[in-house]
């Protein structure tokens, strides 16, 4: 009705010679209706923002950095001229694993595009010749002095095999089909027992497939966007129990570990520490096995708890999860 007013004066006044008095009519309208419109973008932006928040707080708040994770993040980041040689390595292109690679392409289920070309910019590791990363190499050569054949064993054999690939699920004659979706109830099986199975429960199984589905995505995006060299590569006394086959940052195995952990804590939150633990331990053998550096498994936690956040957003996922839940019950 204003803009109406507004328009009908203009036009009268137009028809002759604006006057003082009319032009000042004009204006004052014309700001009344500016700070009309800025009041109800301001208010809409208040609404936006009290509305992902709401979200965000129905999600636990992310647990501090803990034992050396948090001793090695206070240490320099930047890059550290005595050790300049090191800045120039990255991940060695003639590596890539052309499967991972095909990742990049896949649409996500609960994040959209521009929320994983933002979350990819949250993270950064060490430069190769800061004193963290020296600190960090230092690290995983002591593990390398002292860790036992049952650790080895445990982090090789057991933990490193695991990991539900989304690419798998879609054929059900693929020979790890089955194993497959084991892995992709492995955290809830350890901490609830055998009787946690897909078949069982098939909402926390749609949930599950399609959180995992954009780890993946994400985990990928993040690898090649940085082409963080693996720490053998940046200090040859270091020798690895695998060679891996893309970058180094952040660690693929933690995102996928603290991402489930995670979803399962909102599934069942009196189990929260216990499936943290589990990820603890999943994420800390990838140094046992000499793969990873601390930092990537840090970024990797911080980064699950991003996405997760993100996911709230959408209301397909707190749908989803709002089903699992029920299973729970």
């Amino acid at each position: 009705m204003e803009a109406n007013n507004f328009n009908q004066d203009y036009q009268n006044k137009s028809a002759g010679k604006i006057t003082r008095e009319s032009r000042l009519t004009i204006n004052t309208k014309r700001n009344h209706l500016i700070r009309n419109n800025k009041h109800l973008f301001m208010f809409l932006l208040g609404f936006v923002l009290v509305y992902e928040s709401a979200h965000s707080q129905d999600i636990h708040k992310l647990e501090p950095a803990k034992n050396h994770y948090k001793v090695l993040q206070t240490l320099n980041s930047e890059p550290n001229s005595e050790r300049s040689h090191l800045n120039h390595i990255e991940y060695p292109s003639n590596m890539y694993n052309s499967g991972s690679l095909l990742y990049l392409m896949v649409p996500p289920e609960y994040l959209n595009i521009e929320q994983i070309e933002n979350l990819k910019l949250t993270v950064n590791p060490p430069a190769n010749s800061s004193d963290q990363t020296n600190a960090e190499l230092e690290f995983l050569l002591e593990w390398q002095n002292t860790r036992t054949e049952s650790q080895e064993d445990r982090a090789f054999k057991v933990l490193a095999p695991l990991g539900y690939w989304p690419h798998i699920s879609l054929v059900k004659s693929h020979n790890r089909y089955q194993s497959n979706l084991e892995d992709l109830f492995f955290e809830g099986r350890t901490i609830l027992g055998e009787q946690c199975k897909p078949e069982i429960y098939p909402a926390t199984t749609k949930l599950l497939e399609g959180v995992t589905k954009d780890m993946r995505i994400m985990e990928f995006t993040v690898k090649y966007h940085i082409l963080r060299p693996r720490p053998y590569q940046l200090d040859s006394n270091l020798i690895p129990l695998a060679q891996m086959s893309t970058p180094s940052f952040a660690s693929g195995h933690t995102l996928w570990a603290y991402i489930q952990a995670f979803v399962w804590s909102e599934l069942i939150p009196e189990k929260r520490k216990e499936f943290l633990d589990l990820a603890y331990e999943i994420g800390e053998s990838r140094e046992i096995m000499g793969i990873h550096y601390p930092s990537d498994e840090e970024a990797a936690r911080v980064l699950a708890h991003k996405m997760l956040s993100a996911m709230f957003v959408n209301p397909i996922f707190r749908e989803d999860l709002k089903k699992a839940k029920l299973e729970w019950n």
